[in-house]
């Protein structure tokens, strides 16, 4: 009786895969060895560009990137400080950090929601979001050296 089932098994197992072909491969397919392949790609024309297309070139060192470009021109020597108005984000005092969104700060930056260095980082006590503040900026250290909490 094992017999017969292993034959039977073996019958429908063999003659199941031996009726299955694979298809022949297209001539335009890349894997035909007689496919015909293009010499070279088409130039695209969305992307043609003349001189007068291209920018000028700046050099390098009149080109402002980043936070440095939201500056105004220093202030002088005279001014090492600056006065601005805003409101607290949030306090990292494990980086002694004051967040806050405020509005212009004349002649120094424009308005943005950026962190400060504090120092000393007591300053930060007390602070919670949403504490509207008057803040003082030493300009060379990029330093907040002053809070107060406006009522």
């Amino acid at each position: 009786m094992p017999s017969k089932l292993i034959v039977a098994t073996s019958f429908v197992l063999l003659s199941g895969c031996a009726s299955y072909e694979l298809p022949a491969i297209a001539h335009s397919h890349p894997a035909n060895a007689a496919a015909v392949v293009p010499t070279a790609a088409p130039r695209s024309k969305t992307l043609a560009y003349t001189r007068a297309d291209m920018l000028p070139v700046v050099p390098a060192a009149t080109v402002q990137e980043g936070h440095e470009s939201h500056h105004k021109s220093e202030p002088s020597a005279a001014e090492k400080t600056v006065v601005g108005e805003g409101k607290v984000i949030a306090t990292v005092p494990s980086a002694n950090q004051l967040v806050l969104e405020h509005g212009e700060i004349k002649g120094f930056m424009d308005a943005m929601t950026m962190g400060y260095r504090v120092e000393p980082p007591a300053l930060l006590e007390g602070l919670k979001s949403g504490d509207q503040v008057r803040f003082t900026i030493d300009v060379p250290k990029k330093t907040i050296v002053k809070v107060e909490k406006k009522q």
